[in-house]
């Protein structure tokens, strides 16, 4: 995708930013997850410590930070995928803290993983089945009822070969998920998020482990996503990925938003420059000590 086309795509969201101040908590005009008091430790390390954080509508956010600042403990808490210590955070206006991970995806909000889990030993058009939800015939009064839910079925199917279509995976349908490369789960998992018709994505590192070859693709799939009003939230650390779809920035350090704004904002802020330019020097300084022993 070239430069001109991503800026171009993300105009929309940009302009969704309109009046959002660069400041950690930065308040946002239309928010659809907000998050108050959100800590997390494991024993005496704090390892997610937000005081405030807004997500805006309609936009492609970027959470970023150095390795083990708590961005994959912040998505697995705000989608049910761990327990908070304290804290509450709202979907759509309504609380979600607290509820299961499945409960979280049938009020909108789905997420991917860093290591994708499609079901290997399944086809691929099934690991795509699996992501509908309510299928009358997974329930005992309605399992022997195909009248009731044989219609339902071929809607899913439908709507999964469609995806399927879209991300160029329906030649892959009666192939085994566990055949996939690494960039093609990526993709199905994308997809199989899809399968709910969520109004917000959460991608834990879309690009870990993709083939160049695909990573053009993924980035066009998710600024689709942007574009067909839905809102995506993304950990990434290629910084080139980052600044070149997203809308919005927050930085995370030590479990905390440190900073946060347009990708413009965050090449020249000297707190995301040191936060950054610190973790480096611990990896470095951990490296010599490995090299003395």
């Amino acid at each position: 995708m070239s430069s001109e086309a991503t800026n171009s795509s993300a105009g929309v969201g940009v302009d969704r930013m309109a009046g959002a101040e660069p400041v950690p908590g930065s308040g946002k005009s239309d928010p659809i997850l907000v998050a108050d008091g959100v800590r997390r430790s494991f024993g005496g390390l704090r390892a997610v410590d937000v005081e405030h954080l807004e997500v805006q509508r309609g936009t492609i956010t970027a959470l970023i930070g150095p390795n083990g600042a708590g961005k994959s403990t912040l998505f697995n808490l705000l989608t049910g995928f761990d327990r908070v210590d304290q804290g509450n955070w709202t979907f759509e206006g309504a609380r979600i803290d607290g509820k299961p991970g499945h409960k979280v995806a049938r009020a909108g909000m789905v997420r991917t993983f860093q290591l994708t889990k499609a079901l290997t030993r399944m086809t691929v058009l099934d690991n795509m089945l699996l992501g509908a939800q309510g299928q009358l015939g997974e329930r005992m009064a309605g399992a022997f009822l195909r009248n009731v839910w044989a219609g339902q079925e071929r809607g899913n199917t439908r709507r999964a070969l469609e995806l399927l279509e879209r991300f160029k995976l329906i030649d892959k349908r009666d192939d085994m998920a566990g055949s996939l490369s690494g960039g093609q789960r990526k993709l199905l998992e994308m997809a199989r998020a899809l399968m709910t018709d969520p109004s917000m994505i959460m991608l834990d590192e879309p690009m870990a482990g993709v083939n160049p070859a695909l990573v053009q693709s993924l980035l066009g799939h998710i600024t689709s996503l942007r574009d067909e009003g839905k809102t995506v939230l993304f950990v990434e650390h290629d910084m080139d990925v980052i600044m070149g779809i997203s809308d919005w920035i927050v930085v995370l350090a030590q479990g905390r938003v440190i900073a946060e704004g347009r990708p413009s904002d965050i090449r020249s802020n000297q707190q995301v420059i040191d936060a950054y330019l610190g973790a480096q020097e611990d990896d470095s300084a951990e490296a010599r000590g490995s090299g003395d022993d």
